[in-house]
């Protein structure tokens, strides 16, 4: 898991290789970007070649240093994460806390990691440490945070992982070196799910579609739930205002838990895409290939303003549940916003 591993962010991976043989590593950074697309895998190669024995700044990737660093075994390499996201990964379980674990990095932990940071290396001469998901710091978190950043321990790198970059303080932005990650295409992650996951080339590539340019979610993406999506769309798309029955009930199909609400969500932004380019004509372009028929015929009974509402509608959703909303109350409020107050 070197850098020469991250794929598809050469711009973000030459800089880093730049500061690395210059000497000039800066003290903290923020890697910025969508979710899935390499930023996690960069923090560790960059922390790779800042311990590497064997080929230092530039990491082996094989040597027990490197390999314990990707294991997160190194005793100089820290890693902090949300308890929510140690469970998800398999690296704690729900019985090691006392309440429910949470989705946010608690000032608690920030201490934790200062402390750490005091103690001198004890096998390489530079300490490091990843904060993944940094933009859930609560602000707490933050501004505990920010003594580190004004007063770095020396010979300290830190390394943000940000997929909300906005969602951190400005004085911690402004006080890390930005390294900005972009969205992978689609023929790059279609190719690896392909691989990876042994699918055929036009499921592989309507999950890629589908992550929009995450890799990592490519890979998680429910083969089941991609064969599915055509149920979705097709009742969707046969919902009417005047039946507050089926509203309701597609709101508690797809409303059970916060992942469905998002999968489906996002399923039903993709679908607006799709109908908007049939919309104008460019059908060769679909991500649902074979929902071809339906985009063309929706196109031809929904006005662009419609669909840009449509649009606005799923995105606020969206946005709601991953803030935590209820998730069916975010599907209810939205359907009826979208079949009843605003019409067909």
């Amino acid at each position: 898991m070197t850098l020469a591993s991250v794929l598809g962010q050469p711009r973000a991976i030459d800089s880093l290789r730049a500061a690395l043989r210059s000497g000039s590593v800066h003290h903290a950074y923020l890697f910025a970007g969508p979710e899935g697309v390499g930023k996690e895998r960069a923090a560790v190669g960059l922390a790779q070649a800042l311990t590497c024995p064997e080929q230092p700044d530039v990491g082996c990737g094989t040597c027990a240093s490197c390999v314990r660093v990707s294991r997160g075994l190194h005793p100089d390499v820290t890693y902090v994460m949300p308890d929510e996201e140690r469970v998800s990964r398999g690296l704690a379980g729900r019985s090691d806390f006392t309440g429910t674990p949470s989705r946010e990095l608690r000032v608690e932990q920030i201490r934790g990691l200062q402390e750490r940071l005091a103690l001198r290396g004890l096998e390489s001469k530079r300490k490091v440490a990843i904060i993944a998901s940094a933009q859930t710091m609560n602000v707490q978190a933050q501004n505990a945070f920010l003594k580190t950043l004004e007063e770095p321990p020396s010979e300290t790198t830190l390394v943000l992982v940000a997929s909300a970059m906005d969602k951190l303080l400005p004085t911690i932005r402004s006080r890390c070196s930005k390294v900005h990650f972009g969205p992978l295409s689609v023929e790059l992650v279609a190719e690896r799910v392909r691989v990876e996951r042994k699918l055929d080339a036009d499921t592989a590539a309507l999950a890629a579609i589908m992550s929009g340019g995450s890799l990592g979610r490519a890979l998680a993406l429910d083969v089941e739930a991609l064969s599915r999506r055509k149920d979705v769309v097709t009742v969707f798309e046969s919902l009417k205002g005047e039946d507050a029955v089926g509203l309701l009930r597609f709101a508690d199909e797809h409303g059970g838990s916060r992942e469905d609400a998002e999968a489906t969500l996002e399923l039903l932004v993709l679908w607006t895409r799709d109908v908007a380019l049939a919309r104008a004509g460019q059908v060769a372009s679909l991500a649902n290939r074979d929902l071809q028929s339906l985009a063309v015929e929706v196109a031809g009974r929904t006005s662009e303003v419609a669909l840009h509402r449509r649009h606005g509608l799923l995105e606020a959703a969206r946005a709601a549940v991953a803030r935590n909303g209820a998730p069916r109350l975010q599907l209810e409020r939205m359907l009826i916003e979208m079949f009843v107050e605003g019409g067909r």
